[in-house]
């Protein structure tokens, strides 16, 4: 059972992750598309705010990797729960991040100067993510 909770909670915490950034970033490349009927002189202003939820996916990774070497029998459950947090809040934060990037590309779009506030406010939902994979890459060393 322990090696099941394992194996369940490394492919939530890479796979969740990584829906949220395909969602998020597909949310910010919609609105690109969009703007880019508006105002096609801003692209790379749209592409640099759609590539941001991107991130959630890569630091989803880099906690799979960290926990790859861990042992299955023993650390199953625990295993599980850092895979199942780090994904949600990975994918939530994705989502919402994507959300905030189309609402700055489409101001963009519209003629406002918005791209560096859009990205502050975008690096506020990463943050959780940020936090998700510390803890993740500390929960090891309290464990043992």
């Amino acid at each position: 059972m322990n090696l099941i909770l394992g194996y369940l909670g490394l492919g939530l915490m890479l796979g969740l992750s990584g829906i949220g950034s395909s969602i998020g970033t597909t949310i910010a490349g919609n609105a690109a598309e969009a703007a880019l009927k508006k105002n096609p002189e801003k692209s790379s202003s749209y592409m640099i705010l759609s590539a941001l939820p991107a991130t959630q996916g890569l630091y989803g990774f880099v906690a799979f990797i960290m926990w790859l070497s861990k042992d299955f029998a023993t650390d199953g459950p625990i295993l599980f729960g850092v895979g199942l947090a780090v994904g949600l809040v990975c994918m939530i934060s994705a989502i919402r991040q994507g959300q905030v990037c189309a609402n700055g590309i489409n101001g963009i779009a519209q003629g406002h100067d918005v791209q560096t506030n859009t990205m502050i406010y975008a690096a506020l939902p990463e943050f959780y993510a940020i936090l998700a994979l510390v803890a993740a890459l500390m929960i090891p060393t309290l464990v043992a």
